[in-house]
């Protein structure tokens, strides 16, 4: 019958050469919300897709660091290598609190956009985004204050361990700042940001225990 020809047609022809079956609300046919959909006119990409590629990430990120620790216990349990217990700068306390207090911000935010404030979530996600700006600069301000009692980079293994961690991490903190600038200044649709927003906020978060974690290793691992 012509009617069922044309609704079979329709179902196939999906934009951007897609699966068929995607919803008007931006959920794929298999019940995930998707990407990119709406305006475009491009194929509908679930959210879960980019959440798998982010845990994949930070599995990455997690071995290099876990590879970089067992350096760092088996190098300092060597004995007579040198090592000399390295006095933690007092201002990583400070920075600890401020990048833990980010992700609160960075939690709140998140609420505020599913409850479609847009406001109250441009404003504390730019508190976060700032949070991890001052967060970068204190790691900044350790490495100056090591450098004026004469602690640089090769004095000894535990100050080059401490450069490098902070190195590594600072990094890989930088690249979440930039992200979380970028999804507050960039227009995107409504379930483009959804997804962006919940991806970042893993990186972030990911990051604020990684730190947390490295700060203890600094105190008690010595």
């Amino acid at each position: 019958m012509p009617g069922i020809v044309t609704d079979e047609i329709e179902l196939i022809r999906t934009p951007g050469g897609g699966r068929g079956g995607s919803s008007s609300d931006g959920r794929d046919g298999s019940g995930g919300r998707g990407e990119g959909s709406g305006s475009g006119g491009s194929a509908s990409v679930p959210q879960r897709t980019y959440i798998t590629g982010m845990t994949v990430g930070l599995g990455g990120i997690l071995m290099f660091f876990m590879a970089l620790v067992s350096a760092y216990i088996v190098r300092k349990d060597i004995p007579n290598s040198g090592w000399y217990p390295l006095a933690v700068p007092r201002i990583l306390w400070l920075n600890t609190a401020v990048l833990i207090a980010s992700s609160f911000t960075l939690a709140h935010a998140r609420k505020l956009f599913k409850s479609n404030d847009q406001p109250g979530f441009h404003h504390w996600w730019s508190i976060t985004t700032v949070l991890g700006v001052f967060f970068l600069a204190g790691q900044i301000i350790a490495w100056q204050q090591l450098r004026a009692v004469g602690l640089f980079l090769a004095t000894n293994p535990s100050s080059s361990f401490f450069y490098v961690f902070t190195a590594a991490h600072g990094l890989h903190l930088l690249g979440g700042v930039l992200a979380l600038a970028w999804i507050l200044f960039r227009p995107t649709h409504r379930l483009t940001q959804g997804t962006a927003t919940e991806v970042a906020a893993m990186y972030w978060h990911f990051m604020d225990g990684l730190w947390v974690f490295l700060f203890l290793l600094f105190l008690l691992g010595r």
